[in-house]
């Protein structure tokens, strides 16, 4: 039973009092729902977990809509103290408290003691639309509505609720293909506003201390939601909207991608140059040539073109034999010249006009309508294009221009109008082929890749990528920000087109920063328009080979990468990371997006300007740091110029961490973890530490749930001289080997150690007095740990 704080600090409320014509007239309690009828209408509070409290507003001659688009946690019915006096109701949870001063009318929430935000007007209606204001601290820096440039506290800045391209983006974008309905605070809490139709979210713009949500229609209703840090408030966050499930290992390999192969020749000559070249690759994706021979007038016909492509699923089929999968791109419109625009129109399949005809428009591609996927015909006829396609080879879907692009306001769709729908368009999108594969693939993971959704889409698998922004030195600046911000909003997945894709700006520094960059971000995906080549087998030897190093550790980290993607799974925690999640206090940190952490062990802080030399940076004083490639000890808390090369971008470890990391391979369906290189960063300051690695078959939906998973964990131990590994391996089935082979590699040591143990036998070593690394090979077994004790 959670036990229930009964003590509640009193503060004085914020001098702006609720809408003074709101009068408190009754309450009444069902389980952990409250209801507060007041004079122009009633509150629902409920409460899903002590830690996720939400709120609904009920003007008079209105019922509740109960459809939230976002939410999937059932109320956990946590205990909740109730007391009232004749000013005042507060609901006390061992989480969030929720406080309702009944004259004048006002609803402030708590937490820890700390008053964290409260309603000022509330509700009000005017004949704009519809808001709900709050009052914040003067102090909190405020971060989310989805994936912009702006900086990364956004506070002073009116978003608007529209999900929209920005074709060719740099260093500021108020505007993009991802606009999430949800605010975060640096007093480490969250408010979603559970409501699809477009709208505005204003970060205290009038600089007032306010925070207003503003939407044309729809439901009144948003979530307080906290946590003790940010890693836990993530983590309630993704309780409530849902968690990404694991994407098949072959995502988090090297793409071949570009804006686009022309024909089956062209595809396959890519593929093999990549195999010549000794390149490292996964998949191949096929842009809109894969359905025309032209970029206009072809949109919507959903097959290959035969001329182009003519035996597609033996081309497929050879790929895949070499650990290649393909990934189409698919849109949803259907243009009047398209091969299908008859079919569309006779199963009625599109999306109509006020009087229930399709609704036809101009734009860049052509005379178009849009498939309404919220119509069951649409959303069947369209699933049953993936599925034949998928029955064909292909192996993941990239669903572009899903915002939609272009959306007039007057077509209307089954469930709603345009601007009631279009942000969760995408959203619906990606759940259209999620349950499309639970239904007829549930044994593959899908990959799914989409550049427009909206809160909880992570749940649906969504693969989301930061849109078209410029092949530029400013467009590779604002990447770190995008991803960062979306991670903390639960699709941390984000990523970008390395390289740039808008513009023909030809820089072979820009090209390597930006791939070295994309080492340690979710998604490895070179892509781009073809007056720059995308793929590194175009490019001179110089940046190739820059290339080739960035992608091999790449797939060196693979037991690494996969296992924080595996965090991700279980408790939504981002793959990237702000500095701030580790210095919750230190207001300096608010703004800092080009230093993050990757993970939980290493600091990455890529290379956005042309020509750098050096770079500036803070390492987190909860560890010392060590440089990946050369093991110089940074002390935390300092903040260091640190020189650059262009060989790699700044990349540390932290003191005491585990990486592991694999031996080279051509695909993933090569890869093996059975034989293992584990990373150790000794510091002599910290006694013990811990890490694991988590596999599985890399295919399986929900293997760790069905208990087709395998753990392996790392812990040390320093005692006087002598530092002492454990390693305990858990084979589970995920696996056909029942030991692994490990190359211990332990940095930092101050001397050539005495002697090694592994187990009860003293075990020969390679000892690298320059590098002062020492290693060591051994099997381990899954019976019982594996102890090495390195004598120093």
């Amino acid at each position: 039973m959670n036990k229930v704080i009964l003590i509640f600090l009193l503060v004085p409320i914020y001098a702006f009092s609720q809408n003074a014509t709101r009068k408190f007239i009754s309450h009444s309690q069902s389980g952990n729902q409250f209801n507060i009828e007041t004079s122009d209408g009633k509150y629902r509070i409920l409460f899903y977990t002590p830690e996720i409290v939400e709120t609904s507003f009920i003007p008079k001659g209105e019922t509740f809509n109960s459809e939230s688009h976002a939410v999937v946690l059932e109320p956990s019915n946590p205990q909740i103290a109730f007391s009232e006096t004749d000013t005042a109701i507060k609901l006390l949870s061992n989480g969030i408290s929720v406080e309702i001063s009944k004259s004048p009318f006002h609803i402030s929430y708590f937490h820890n003691g700390q008053e964290l935000i409260s309603e000022k007007t509330g509700y009000s209606k005017s004949e704009t639309g519809e808001q709900i204001n709050f009052n914040i601290d003067t102090s909190e820096a405020l971060f989310g509505g989805g994936a912009r440039v702006l900086g990364m506290s956004r506070r002073g800045n009116r978003l608007q609720l529209y999900n929209r391209a920005h074709y060719g983006y740099g260093t500021r974008s108020e505007l993009m293909n991802f606009t999430i309905p949800m605010v975060l605070s640096s007093k480490i809490y969250a408010i979603h506003f559970d409501n699809a139709p477009i709208g505005y979210l204003d970060l205290d713009s009038k600089n007032n201390n306010t925070l207003t949500y503003e939407t044309i229609s729809g439901r009144k209703t948003y979530q307080v939601i906290v946590g003790n840090t940010w890693d836990n408030l993530i983590e309630n966050y993704t309780l409530l909207t849902g968690r990404q499930p694991l994407p098949p290992r072959w995502a988090f390999g090297n793409f071949a991608s570009r804006f686009g192969y022309h024909s089956e020749r062209e595809a396959r000559e890519t593929v093999a140059k990549f195999k010549v070249d000794k390149i490292p690759l996964d998949a191949i994706i096929l842009d809109l040539y894969w359905f025309g021979k032209e970029v206009k007038g072809t949109m919507g016909n959903l097959a290959f073109d035969r001329d182009s492509f003519p035996n597609p699923e033996a081309m497929m089929a050879d790929f895949n034999k070499q650990g290649i999968k393909t990934v189409l791109v698919t849109e949803p419109f259907i243009l009047t010249t398209s091969n299908r625009r008859n079919e569309a129109v006779s199963k009625n399949i599109l999306a109509t006009d006020s009087i229930g005809q399709p609704f036809t428009y101009d734009f860049y591609f052509g005379n178009t309508g849009l498939i309404d996927i919220f119509k069951p015909e649409g959303h069947d006829w369209f699933w049953d294009i993936y599925k034949n396609l998928a029955k064909k080879g292909v192996s993941g879907w990239w669903g572009d221009l899903g915002e939609p692009e272009v959306h007039p306001s007057e077509l209307q769709h089954a469930t709603g109008s345009a601007d009631e729908v279009h942000n969760i368009y995408g959203h619906n999108w990606a759940k259209l082929v999620f349950d499309g594969y639970q239904k007829d693939f549930p044994e593959q993971r899908p990959f799914i890749l989409m550049r427009s959704g909206y809160s909880g889409s992570q749940r649906f698998g969504l693969i989301p990528w930061s849109g078209d922004v410029s092949r530029s030195w400013d467009g590779l600046s604002g990447q770190p920000e995008i991803s960062l911000q979306m991670g903390m909003q639960g699709l941390a997945y984000m990523h970008s087109d390395l390289g740039g894709f808008a513009g023909d700006y030809r820089d072979t520094e820009l090209y390597t920063r930006w791939l070295q960059y994309g080492v340690f971000q979710p998604i490895f995906r070179p892509h781009a328009q073809e007056d720059v080549p995308a793929e590194p087998v175009f490019w001179d030897d110089k940046t190739k080979a820059l290339a080739k190093k960035a992608i091999k550790l790449r797939y060196k980290l693979m037991p690494y990468n996969y296992t924080i993607a595996f965090q991700n799974n279980q408790k939504g925690t981002p793959l990237m990371r702000p500095l701030f999640f580790e210095e919750p206090q230190n207001v300096d940190l608010l703004k800092i997006a080009d230093t993050y952490l990757w993970g939980d062990n290493l600091l990455v802080s890529p290379v956005v300007l042309k020509g750098a030399s050096e770079k500036e940076i803070y390492f987190p004083k909860s560890a010392n740091w060590y440089d990946f490639y050369t093991d110089e000890k940074y002390k935390a808390g300092a903040t260091v110029k640190v020189p650059v090369t262009l060989d790699h971008i700044p990349v540390f470890v932290r003191g005491g961490a585990f990486i592991p990391m694999a031996k080279l391979f051509q695909t993933t369906a090569d890869y093996s973890p059975d034989n293992l290189d584990l990373h150790f960063w000794f510091d002599d300051s910290v006694k013990n530490s811990s890490g694991f690695l988590y596999d599985d078959d890399g295919s399986t939906p929900y293997a760790f749930e069905k208990g087709k998973s395998a753990q392996m964990r790392f812990r040390s131990k320093l005692l006087d001289n002598n530092l002492v590994i454990l390693i305990d391996f858990d084979r589970g089935a995920a696996s056909d080997s029942a030991t692994k082979k490990v190359n211990l590699i332990t940095h930092n040591l101050s001397k050539k150690p005495r002697k090694v143990i592994v187990g009860d036998k003293n075990t020969k070593f390679k000892w690298n007095k320059k590098n002062r690394q020492l290693e060591i090979e051994f099997d381990c077994g899954s019976d019982s740990p594996t102890e090495i004790k390195i004598i120093l």
